[in-house]
């Protein structure tokens, strides 16, 4: 930063000064740890020594926290991709089966909620349309927050539910599926060109709650990509002209992304990540009856505890994925 000239390409010299003080934050955040459980264990020869039971528990507690701290750094270790630190765009639809796979597809919505919620993310919602009698028809939030994407990307590609169906009569097992895509949210150090005689853009009136605004005025927008048949739309909100700005933002991350690939495939690495999100892989079973079981079909990692999944709780399956990936 010192160099002659460092700070005459603004944009450049901002993407230098951030990279910086991300590498300082992990450097002080593992510092910190270090510090922590050197005190931890200097601590825990003195309660040895003088036979203190009640800091010993007291310290046990602490070694928990220190150590569930060093495992999510190890684990945020593992996002080394270039947009890994970004947030994410996280779109969810319902595969056939109507009402059924539109049920799941909210189910897997309030997963994605709850699991942001777990860590402290802001979550915004782009785009919700309700299903006729239950579920979602589909679905697009966006999780802001340092590395959303980089543990999201996990969970892009096709994700299968195996029940009792609430809404047979007849009490029959039913299979669900629903597919979801994660994208990288486009910031001010990504350029993504849009060329405004590319774009088509639609105004339709918002479906679902909210009354008579949305009964008579046309809020949501709908905007296609000519050149790659890109749709996105929004409709979260009253206005037309911030449906418009949430609309754009989910197409230039779609958009990156889809160039992103075109270059892969260019060179022949993109067959992992195109198993990963085609609509024709399944990547994971959730599975309620005869038996409860999630298993990841990429890492074959299982879980019993399918509602503790359900909730929010899919930090071991992102970690094996990660770890997989990493391996040579």
């Amino acid at each position: 930063m010192g160099e002659p000239g460092f700070w005459d390409k603004p944009d450049e010299s901002r993407r230098t000064v951030e990279q910086l003080k991300r590498a300082k934050k992990t450097v002080e955040e593992w510092t910190a740890r270090d510090s922590s459980l050197r005190n931890v264990g200097e601590l825990l020869e003195l309660a040895q020594a003088d036979g203190d039971e009640t800091m010993l528990g007291e310290l046990a507690l602490e070694l928990d926290g220190v150590e569930k701290t060093i495992a999510d750094l190890q684990l945020r270790s593992l996002l080394s991709g270039e947009h890994d630190r970004l947030g994410a765009v996280v779109s969810i639809h319902p595969g056939a089966g109507g009402t059924e796979s539109q049920d799941w597809a909210e189910m897997l919505y309030r997963m994605y909620t709850r699991w942001a919620e777990r860590h402290g993310y802001a979550i915004n919602v782009l785009d919700l349309q309700p299903g006729e009698e239950a579920g979602i028809k589909d679905a697009t939030l966006e999780i802001t927050g340092e590395h959303a994407y980089g543990y999201l990307k996990a969970e892009s590609g096709v994700h299968r539910l195996v029940r009792i169906s609430p809404y047979d009569a007849a009490q029959r097992r039913h299979t669900s599926f629903a597919s979801v895509f994660v994208f990288p949210m486009v910031d001010d150090t990504i350029t993504v060109d849009v060329a405004p005689a590319d774009l088509r853009v639609d105004t339709f009136r918002a479906s679902g709650a909210g009354g008579q605004h949305v009964n008579k005025t046309e809020s949501a927008v709908r905007i296609t990509h000519l050149p790659t048949g890109i749709v996105v739309q929004s409709q979260a909100e009253r206005s037309q002209h911030r449906n418009r700005d949430f609309a754009m933002r989910i197409l230039k991350a779609r958009l990156f992304l889809h160039y992103q690939e075109e270059e892969r495939a260019k060179t022949q690495a993109l067959k992992d990540v195109k198993k990963d999100i085609d609509f024709g892989s399944q990547i994971r079973s959730y599975v309620l009856q005869p038996y409860t079981m999630v298993n990841d079909h990429r890492t074959e990692l299982k879980k019993t505890d399918v509602q503790a999944v359900l909730d929010g709780d899919l930090d071991p399956f992102i970690d094996a994925y990660l770890k997989q990936r990493q391996t040579p």
